[in-house]
Protein backbone atom coordinates (compact mmCIF):
# COMPACT_ATOMS: atom_id res chain seq x y z
CA UNK A 1 0.00 0.00 0.00
CA UNK A 2 1.14 3.75 -1.00
CA UNK A 3 0.48 5.73 2.20
CA UNK A 4 -1.45 9.04 0.87
CA UNK A 5 -2.54 10.09 5.14
CA UNK A 6 -0.97 9.49 8.03
CA UNK A 7 -3.57 7.02 9.32
CA UNK A 8 -1.83 4.62 5.88
CA UNK A 9 1.60 5.23 8.00
CA UNK A 10 -0.02 3.90 10.52
CA UNK A 11 -1.24 0.55 9.80
CA UNK A 12 2.19 0.15 7.67
CA UNK A 13 3.77 0.53 11.04
CA UNK A 14 1.24 -2.34 12.86
CA UNK A 15 2.46 -5.15 9.72
CA UNK A 16 6.45 -3.56 10.11
CA UNK A 17 7.24 -3.85 14.00
CA UNK A 18 6.51 -6.95 16.40
CA UNK A 19 3.31 -6.79 17.87
CA UNK A 20 4.82 -6.22 21.32
CA UNK A 21 6.73 -2.96 20.12
CA UNK A 22 4.22 -1.72 17.57
CA UNK A 23 1.68 -1.75 20.95
CA UNK A 24 3.89 0.00 23.19
CA UNK A 25 4.12 2.76 20.98
CA UNK A 26 0.40 2.89 20.05
CA UNK A 27 -0.85 1.88 23.45
CA UNK A 28 -2.57 4.10 26.29
CA UNK A 29 -3.46 3.24 29.83
CA UNK A 30 -5.83 1.01 31.08
CA UNK A 31 -9.39 0.84 29.15
CA UNK A 32 -7.54 3.50 26.65
CA UNK A 33 -10.50 5.83 27.01
CA UNK A 34 -8.73 8.65 26.91
CA UNK A 35 -6.37 7.59 24.33
CA UNK A 36 -9.39 7.16 21.86
CA UNK A 37 -11.02 10.43 22.62
CA UNK A 38 -7.72 12.18 21.95
CA UNK A 39 -8.64 11.14 17.99
CA UNK A 40 -12.33 11.65 18.31
CA UNK A 41 -12.17 14.96 19.88
CA UNK A 42 -11.38 16.89 16.72
CA UNK A 43 -14.08 15.35 14.69
CA UNK A 44 -16.56 17.26 16.67
CA UNK A 45 -14.80 20.86 15.97
CA UNK A 46 -16.37 22.15 13.24
CA UNK A 47 -14.73 24.90 10.85
CA UNK A 48 -16.57 28.08 9.18
CA UNK A 49 -14.26 29.15 6.26
CA UNK A 50 -14.21 32.36 4.79
CA UNK A 51 -14.53 32.83 0.67
CA UNK A 52 -13.57 35.39 -1.87
CA UNK A 53 -10.35 35.77 -0.38
CA UNK A 54 -7.17 35.58 -2.05
CA UNK A 55 -5.34 32.62 -1.01
CA UNK A 56 -2.87 31.92 -3.84
CA UNK A 57 -0.01 32.42 -1.42
CA UNK A 58 -0.43 30.64 2.09
CA UNK A 59 2.43 31.33 4.70
CA UNK A 60 2.40 28.04 7.32
CA UNK A 61 5.29 29.58 9.10
CA UNK A 62 4.82 30.39 12.79
CA UNK A 63 7.22 31.25 15.96
CA UNK A 64 7.44 29.28 19.43
CA UNK A 65 9.83 31.03 22.06
CA UNK A 66 10.98 33.54 19.18
CA UNK A 67 12.21 30.93 17.44
CA UNK A 68 10.73 31.06 13.66
CA UNK A 69 9.38 27.50 12.38
CA UNK A 70 8.25 26.81 8.82
CA UNK A 71 5.33 24.35 10.31
CA UNK A 72 3.06 24.68 13.44
CA UNK A 73 3.57 20.90 14.15
CA UNK A 74 6.44 20.32 16.75
CA UNK A 75 7.89 16.71 17.16
CA UNK A 76 6.63 15.51 20.72
CA UNK A 77 9.40 13.14 22.33
CA UNK A 78 8.82 9.76 22.27
CA UNK A 79 10.98 7.43 24.17
CA UNK A 80 13.14 4.56 22.68
CA UNK A 81 12.57 5.43 19.13
CA UNK A 82 15.54 2.04 17.91
CA UNK A 83 12.11 0.22 18.75
CA UNK A 84 10.83 1.33 15.33
CA UNK A 85 14.35 1.93 13.67
CA UNK A 86 18.02 1.58 13.89
CA UNK A 87 18.19 5.33 13.62
CA UNK A 88 16.00 6.08 15.31
CA UNK A 89 16.05 9.60 17.06
CA UNK A 90 19.16 10.28 14.96
CA UNK A 91 16.95 10.15 11.53
CA UNK A 92 14.25 12.18 13.36
CA UNK A 93 16.40 15.11 14.10
CA UNK A 94 17.31 14.95 9.99
CA UNK A 95 13.71 15.08 9.19
CA UNK A 96 13.18 17.65 11.83
CA UNK A 97 15.28 20.25 10.02
CA UNK A 98 14.59 19.26 6.97
CA UNK A 99 10.98 20.35 7.76
CA UNK A 100 11.80 23.28 9.59
CA UNK A 101 10.21 22.42 12.56
CA UNK A 102 11.55 21.65 16.01
CA UNK A 103 12.54 18.03 17.85
CA UNK A 104 11.41 17.64 21.07
CA UNK A 105 14.15 14.68 22.32
CA UNK A 106 13.06 12.80 25.09
CA UNK A 107 15.10 11.76 28.40
CA UNK A 108 14.30 7.91 27.52
CA UNK A 109 15.72 8.41 24.08
CA UNK A 110 17.83 5.65 22.54
CA UNK A 111 20.56 8.31 21.75
CA UNK A 112 22.01 10.49 23.64
CA UNK A 113 21.52 14.10 23.50
CA UNK A 114 24.94 15.01 22.62
CA UNK A 115 24.62 12.18 19.26
CA UNK A 116 20.93 13.87 18.20
CA UNK A 117 22.04 17.01 18.70
CA UNK A 118 25.14 16.45 16.30
CA UNK A 119 23.38 14.49 13.74
CA UNK A 120 20.96 18.15 12.01
CA UNK A 121 21.30 21.28 13.04
CA UNK A 122 17.68 21.80 13.53
CA UNK A 123 16.37 23.42 16.62
CA UNK A 124 15.65 21.24 19.89
CA UNK A 125 14.37 21.06 22.82
CA UNK A 126 14.80 18.71 25.87
CA UNK A 127 11.89 17.01 27.47
CA UNK A 128 13.26 16.24 31.36
CA UNK A 129 11.59 13.76 33.80
CA UNK A 130 13.13 14.92 37.09
CA UNK A 131 14.23 12.20 39.72
CA UNK A 132 14.81 11.52 42.81
CA UNK A 133 18.65 11.80 42.66
CA UNK A 134 19.04 15.81 41.97
CA UNK A 135 22.40 15.69 40.95
CA UNK A 136 21.15 13.29 38.22
CA UNK A 137 18.44 15.80 36.91
CA UNK A 138 21.44 18.67 37.39
CA UNK A 139 23.71 16.96 34.77
CA UNK A 140 21.27 16.21 32.39
CA UNK A 141 19.88 19.70 31.99
CA UNK A 142 23.13 21.02 31.83
CA UNK A 143 24.33 19.05 29.24
CA UNK A 144 20.91 19.78 26.99
CA UNK A 145 22.21 23.24 27.72
CA UNK A 146 25.74 22.73 26.68
CA UNK A 147 24.75 20.80 23.64
CA UNK A 148 22.43 24.13 22.85
CA UNK A 149 18.84 22.67 23.04
CA UNK A 150 16.69 25.58 23.19
CA UNK A 151 13.92 24.95 25.91
CA UNK A 152 13.77 22.51 28.50
CA UNK A 153 10.41 21.13 28.36
CA UNK A 154 9.39 19.37 32.02
CA UNK A 155 6.93 16.67 31.89
CA UNK A 156 4.75 17.17 34.80
CA UNK A 157 1.91 14.48 34.25
CA UNK A 158 3.98 11.71 35.49
CA UNK A 159 4.27 11.09 39.35
CA UNK A 160 4.25 7.60 38.38
CA UNK A 161 3.89 5.73 35.60
CA UNK A 162 0.60 4.91 34.27
CA UNK A 163 -0.39 1.40 34.03
CA UNK A 164 -0.30 0.68 30.24
CA UNK A 165 -2.12 -3.13 29.87
CA UNK A 166 -1.24 -3.58 26.33
CA UNK A 167 2.60 -4.08 28.12
CA UNK A 168 1.34 -5.68 30.57
CA UNK A 169 -0.37 -8.40 28.80
CA UNK A 170 2.35 -8.76 26.21
CA UNK A 171 5.32 -8.99 28.95
CA UNK A 172 7.13 -6.57 27.11
CA UNK A 173 10.74 -6.84 27.13
CA UNK A 174 13.23 -4.67 24.85
CA UNK A 175 16.21 -5.53 22.59
CA UNK A 176 19.64 -5.31 24.71
CA UNK A 177 20.51 -2.49 22.52
CA UNK A 178 17.45 -0.08 23.15
CA UNK A 179 18.22 1.37 26.20
CA UNK A 180 17.45 4.87 27.77
CA UNK A 181 21.09 6.22 26.37
CA UNK A 182 20.87 9.51 28.30
CA UNK A 183 21.06 7.58 31.81
CA UNK A 184 23.65 4.57 31.12
CA UNK A 185 26.26 7.12 32.06
CA UNK A 186 24.31 8.83 34.97
CA UNK A 187 22.44 5.31 36.62
CA UNK A 188 24.20 2.24 37.57
CA UNK A 189 21.91 -0.21 37.19
CA UNK A 190 23.04 -2.15 39.97
CA UNK A 191 21.49 0.47 41.64
CA UNK A 192 17.92 -0.56 41.14
CA UNK A 193 16.66 -2.25 43.52
CA UNK A 194 15.15 -5.80 43.09
CA UNK A 195 11.71 -5.72 43.16
CA UNK A 196 11.85 -2.85 40.37
CA UNK A 197 13.52 -5.59 37.80
CA UNK A 198 10.61 -7.78 38.03
CA UNK A 199 8.82 -6.54 34.58
CA UNK A 200 12.12 -5.88 32.68
CA UNK A 201 13.93 -8.97 33.50
CA UNK A 202 17.65 -9.95 31.98
CA UNK A 203 20.37 -7.83 31.17
CA UNK A 204 21.52 -4.88 33.33
CA UNK A 205 20.64 -2.62 30.38
CA UNK A 206 17.05 -3.70 30.48
CA UNK A 207 17.51 -2.74 33.97
CA UNK A 208 17.60 0.96 32.47
CA UNK A 209 14.25 0.68 31.71
CA UNK A 210 12.55 0.11 34.65
CA UNK A 211 13.24 3.56 35.64
CA UNK A 212 9.62 4.50 37.21
CA UNK A 213 11.25 4.25 40.80
CA UNK A 214 13.81 6.46 39.84
CA UNK A 215 11.20 9.36 38.90
CA UNK A 216 10.21 11.59 41.60
CA UNK A 217 6.79 11.40 43.13
CA UNK A 218 6.87 14.46 45.29
CA UNK A 219 7.50 17.01 42.27
CA UNK A 220 6.28 19.80 43.03
CA UNK A 221 6.16 23.85 42.32
CA UNK A 222 9.11 24.29 44.20
CA UNK A 223 11.09 22.11 41.67
CA UNK A 224 9.94 24.32 39.01
CA UNK A 225 11.44 27.43 40.66
CA UNK A 226 14.91 25.15 41.36
CA UNK A 227 14.81 23.96 37.68
CA UNK A 228 14.67 27.41 36.63
CA UNK A 229 17.41 28.46 39.08
CA UNK A 230 19.66 25.99 37.42
CA UNK A 231 19.27 26.78 33.89
CA UNK A 232 19.00 29.99 31.39
CA UNK A 233 16.93 27.45 28.45
CA UNK A 234 13.33 28.42 28.57
CA UNK A 235 11.24 26.14 30.46
CA UNK A 236 8.01 24.53 29.26
CA UNK A 237 5.50 22.42 31.38
CA UNK A 238 4.11 19.47 29.82
CA UNK A 239 0.96 17.55 30.96
CA UNK A 240 -1.17 20.75 31.88
CA UNK A 241 -5.06 20.23 31.82
CA UNK A 242 -6.57 22.24 34.25
CA UNK A 243 -6.91 25.74 34.05
CA UNK A 244 -5.48 26.55 37.97
CA UNK A 245 -2.40 24.74 37.11
CA UNK A 246 -2.28 26.89 34.12
CA UNK A 247 -2.46 30.28 36.01
CA UNK A 248 -0.40 28.87 39.13
CA UNK A 249 2.28 28.15 36.31
CA UNK A 250 2.57 31.88 35.17
CA UNK A 251 3.57 32.71 39.10
CA UNK A 252 6.87 30.63 38.42
CA UNK A 253 7.90 32.03 35.40
CA UNK A 254 7.39 29.33 33.00
CA UNK A 255 7.63 30.33 29.49
CA UNK A 256 5.28 28.28 27.54
CA UNK A 257 2.54 25.40 28.45
CA UNK A 258 1.89 22.04 26.63
CA UNK A 259 -1.57 21.34 26.93
CA UNK A 260 -1.24 17.32 27.04
CA UNK A 261 -2.61 14.28 28.59
CA UNK A 262 0.79 12.12 27.60
CA UNK A 263 -0.91 10.93 24.77
CA UNK A 264 -3.61 8.55 26.65
CA UNK A 265 -1.01 7.13 28.94
CA UNK A 266 -1.30 8.04 32.28
CA UNK A 267 -4.64 8.66 34.31
CA UNK A 268 -7.21 7.25 31.75
CA UNK A 269 -10.52 9.13 32.00
CA UNK A 270 -9.06 13.07 31.39
CA UNK A 271 -10.74 14.87 28.58
CA UNK A 272 -8.78 15.20 25.32
CA UNK A 273 -6.14 18.23 25.31
CA UNK A 274 -8.13 19.76 22.90
CA UNK A 275 -11.41 20.20 24.68
CA UNK A 276 -9.78 21.87 27.33
CA UNK A 277 -7.25 24.21 25.01
CA UNK A 278 -10.07 26.77 25.12
CA UNK A 279 -9.66 26.83 29.15
CA UNK A 280 -6.18 26.79 28.99
CA UNK A 281 -5.71 29.94 26.74
CA UNK A 282 -8.45 31.94 28.64
CA UNK A 283 -6.49 31.41 31.75
CA UNK A 284 -3.00 32.39 30.59
CA UNK A 285 -4.23 35.30 29.03
CA UNK A 286 -1.76 35.55 26.33
CA UNK A 287 1.12 35.82 29.16
CA UNK A 288 2.68 32.76 27.75
CA UNK A 289 2.58 30.89 24.97
CA UNK A 290 0.36 27.69 24.39
CA UNK A 291 0.91 24.43 22.53
CA UNK A 292 -1.50 21.27 22.80
CA UNK A 293 -0.79 17.63 21.49
CA UNK A 294 -3.01 14.61 21.71
CA UNK A 295 -5.05 12.63 18.35
CA UNK A 296 -3.40 14.78 15.80
CA UNK A 297 -3.30 13.36 12.75
CA UNK A 298 -4.77 15.96 9.92
CA UNK A 299 -3.34 19.44 8.86
CA UNK A 300 -7.44 21.18 9.89
CA UNK A 301 -6.30 19.62 13.47
CA UNK A 302 -3.58 21.72 13.07
CA UNK A 303 -5.82 24.48 11.92
CA UNK A 304 -8.66 23.93 14.59
CA UNK A 305 -5.87 23.88 17.49
CA UNK A 306 -4.26 26.98 16.06
CA UNK A 307 -7.95 28.59 15.79
CA UNK A 308 -8.85 27.80 19.26
CA UNK A 309 -5.56 29.74 20.71
CA UNK A 310 -2.82 26.92 20.54
CA UNK A 311 0.49 28.20 19.05
CA UNK A 312 1.66 24.87 17.88
CA UNK A 313 0.85 21.38 17.85
CA UNK A 314 2.90 18.10 18.86
CA UNK A 315 2.84 14.71 16.77
CA UNK A 316 4.30 12.06 18.51
CA UNK A 317 3.02 8.99 17.37
CA UNK A 318 2.45 9.58 13.43
CA UNK A 319 6.00 10.50 13.05
CA UNK A 320 7.39 7.45 14.65
CA UNK A 321 4.62 5.29 12.34
CA UNK A 322 6.77 7.08 9.04
CA UNK A 323 10.24 6.43 11.04
CA UNK A 324 9.12 2.38 11.34
CA UNK A 325 8.15 2.76 7.92
CA UNK A 326 10.94 4.00 5.93
CA UNK A 327 13.15 5.88 8.40
CA UNK A 328 14.08 9.23 7.98
CA UNK A 329 12.26 9.64 4.56
CA UNK A 330 9.12 7.78 6.33
CA UNK A 331 9.29 10.27 9.44
CA UNK A 332 9.98 13.56 6.57
CA UNK A 333 6.55 12.46 4.18
CA UNK A 334 4.61 12.48 7.23
CA UNK A 335 5.50 15.92 7.92
CA UNK A 336 5.43 16.93 4.76
CA UNK A 337 1.87 15.09 4.51
CA UNK A 338 1.12 17.23 7.21
CA UNK A 339 1.87 20.56 6.10
CA UNK A 340 0.27 19.60 2.15
CA UNK A 341 -3.17 19.25 4.06
CA UNK A 342 -2.47 22.32 6.59
CA UNK A 343 -1.69 24.57 4.02
CA UNK A 344 -4.45 23.50 1.70
CA UNK A 345 -6.75 23.18 4.89
CA UNK A 346 -5.95 27.45 5.12
CA UNK A 347 -6.62 28.07 1.65
CA UNK A 348 -10.18 26.26 1.77
CA UNK A 349 -10.98 28.37 5.37
CA UNK A 350 -9.48 31.71 3.88
CA UNK A 351 -6.09 32.25 5.67
CA UNK A 352 -3.74 33.28 3.85
CA UNK A 353 -0.86 33.27 6.71
CA UNK A 354 -0.90 31.56 10.40
CA UNK A 355 -1.84 35.39 12.07
CA UNK A 356 -5.10 35.01 10.10
CA UNK A 357 -6.36 31.93 11.86
CA UNK A 358 -8.59 33.10 14.50
CA UNK A 359 -11.57 31.68 16.86
CA UNK A 360 -14.37 33.25 14.43
CA UNK A 361 -13.02 30.20 12.52
CA UNK A 362 -14.32 27.01 14.49
CA UNK A 363 -17.56 26.12 16.42
CA UNK A 364 -19.17 23.40 18.65
CA UNK A 365 -22.34 22.09 17.63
Amino acid sequence: MEPINLHDYEELARQALPGPAFDFIAGGAEDEVTLNANRTAWQRIQLLPRVLIDVSNVDTSTSVLGRRIDLPVLLAPVALQRLAHPEGELAVARAAAAAGTVQVLSTMSSYTLEDVAAAAAGPKWFQLYCYRDKELTRRLVQRAQTQGYEALCLTVDVPRLGRRERDLRNRMEFPPDVVPMNLVTDVDPARVPPESRGSQPGTPAASLLNLSWEIIPSLTWADVDWLRSRTSMPVVLKGVLAAEDARIALDHGVAAIIVSNHGGRQLDGVPAAIEVLPEIVEAVRGRVEVLVDGGVRRGADVLKALALGARAVLIGRPYVWGLAVGGEEGAARVLAMLRAEFEMAMALAGCRSTAEITRALVRFP
